[in-house]
Formats: C-alpha cells, structure tokens, sequence
C-alpha cells in the first residue's frame, strides 16, 4: 500500500549532525503547531512546548543538561534549535502526552525537510534549582516535569539508514 504518511513515518532518522545555520521562523512555527495537535489524556493538552533558538539560552538548556546527566559535549549535536517539552506531572498521561508531541514535532519536522533527535535528561535538569530558576525565568510554573526534547535543524549530511526491522517485532493473535 503507498501512503504519504505511512512513507513519511518509514523514511523519518533521528540526526546527531547539524548545520548551524537556524531554521526559518515559518518551519519552526510549522512544527510547534503540529505539536499542539498530537493525542493527548482526555484532550487536557496538559504539555508545555518551549522553543529555545537564541544563543545564551541555548548554551544554558545546553549546560543544564550536561549538568543533570553528566558528561560534555553537546547533547543536541550542534542543532540551532531545540524544543522542550514539560508537562503537568499531576495528569496520569503526562509523560505519554509529552511523547505524542514529541513524536508529532518530529515527523513534522522530516515533512518539511528538516532533521530532529529527541534527546532524553529534561526530567532531570528540571528538577534541579537552576532547571527550576529556567521555568520562573520563562514564566511557568516549576512544578512542570520535563519530558523530553529535540534538538532541530538541517541536517549536515545525508540522512542515517534505517536499521532492519527486527524479528518479532508484530504478533497478531
């Protein structure tokens, strides 16, 4: 069966190379909106989306999560843009709410020719004291559990292959 879609999910690579030039405004709209739009518990929308792209902020997002899960480097592999998303850890579904907007932001970005990874430590680094000076700094309240994050941004090279799907991986019964 063809399907954009279904071809769009089967072609979409996590990338950990990006050029430094910052996506256009108009993109980064365009994937924060499909974001919105992801399943969430009960419809609450219970996700906060926040879009870092300047740099002191990016360097700070950058060193907090250096700083929750240890280690140097960049975790975001050099990618202008990153995008956080919390939730309110009171919902049941937060944690599955936040995935489903990652996941939408994602196949939204390779839709319009953009490059992402979801990057794991947001728990983490909001949950630290200068996580939570970030969440006042940004006007939102710190109670917010970080979910995840991608880094976003064009690709520095070709996309990855993908790997083999692996046996066992569907049972119908």
């Amino acid at each position: 069966m063809e399907n954009k879609m279904l071809e769009l999910l089967k072609t979409r690579r996590s990338v950990r190379s990006y050029k430094p030039e910052q996506i256009a405004a108009q993109e980064l709209d365009a994937v924060l909106e499909a974001g919105t739009y992801a399943p969430t518990g009960m419809g609450m929308q219970s996700p906060v989306i926040v879009a870092v792209q300047d740099a002191p902020t990016r360097q700070a997002v950058m060193e907090l999560n250096q700083q929750a899960r240890g280690g140097s480097g960049d975790p975001y592999y050099g990618a202008p843009t990153i995008v956080l998303v919390l939730a309110d850890p009171e919902r049941g579904t937060c944690v599955e709410d936040g995935a489903c907007v990652l996941c939408n932001m994602m196949n939204a970005a390779h839709s319009l020719g953009l490059a992402s990874c979801w990057i794991h430590g947001e728990r983490e680094m909001f949950q630290l004291p200068e996580g939570k000076a970030l969440l006042r700094q940004w006007g939102l309240p710190e109670t917010l559990r970080g979910v995840g994050s991608i880094a976003l941004g064009y690709a520095a090279g070709p996309l990855p292959q993908p790997k083999p799907r692996k046996e066992g991986y569907i049972h119908k019964v």
